[in-house]
């Protein structure tokens, strides 16, 4: 087995340990391969994952270990497609938590399919829900009158801080290469609202 053990985290601060290697069988090569930024971006538009998929392509490696399947997006549609691209190259995409196997003998497992497609849905509905509860709690803080727009003692950002903000600087740049307005917000991870600010302050100084 040539493997790929595929490692995801939200922001460069967090920990990767509990993600890493515990038990490497005899003989088997397991190279690893890291990403710290948002769930939200594409698999195939974040730093290192492109470089998993051209293994692939290459036919270097026949497995991708992941510690859980929402290491590999935050959306059915995003999870979807990177495993039925790892699969038509004949990568077993193998996920520990879950305990699934998505090719078995070589071939496509149905109840793997069945059960991503399930947990998937679930993750983006929890997901929807965490956001529907700050925006309740947000509301009720507004109708208290203690809800302050710029997060009580924060500075309000600098033009150049604004756009210095990881998610903001891939907003910008995917507004350069033509994506819409909700296109860029999806793929960078930010807000339909952030990527209007975005649009109109880089027009304003030149920069689309």
């Amino acid at each position: 087995m040539n493997a790929v053990k595929y490692i995801r985290v939200s922001t460069k601060d967090q920990n990767t340990a509990r993600q890493t290697i515990k038990n490497t069988p005899d003989g088997n090569t397991v190279l690893e391969v890291v990403d710290k930024c948002s769930g939200t971006i594409p698999f195939n538009r974040r730093d290192n994952a492109p470089k998993v998929l051209k293994m692939a392509q290459k036919g270097d490696i026949d497995t991708l270990l992941v510690h859980s399947i929402d290491r590999l997006g935050r959306n059915t549609l995003d999870i979807l497609q990177t495993i039925k691209e790892f699969t038509k190259l004949g990568v077993n995409v193998k996920s520990e938590k879950e305990g699934l196997e998505t090719l078995l003998d070589g071939k496509e497992n149905p109840i793997a399919k069945l059960m991503i497609n399930i947990m998937a849905t679930l993750s983006e509905f929890e997901r929807e829900r965490i956001l529907e509860r700050q925006a309740e709690g947000i509301q009720k803080a507004k109708e208290r009158g203690v809800y302050k727009t710029n997060g009580g003692n924060r500075v309000p950002l600098t033009l150049q801080a604004f756009f210095n903000k990881e998610k903001n600087a891939r907003c910008l740049k995917e507004l350069k290469r033509g994506e819409s307005l909700r296109r860029a917000a999806a793929l960078s991870g930010v807000s339909l609202g952030t990527a209007q600010k975005v649009s109109k302050l880089a027009n304003a100084r030149g920069m689309l």
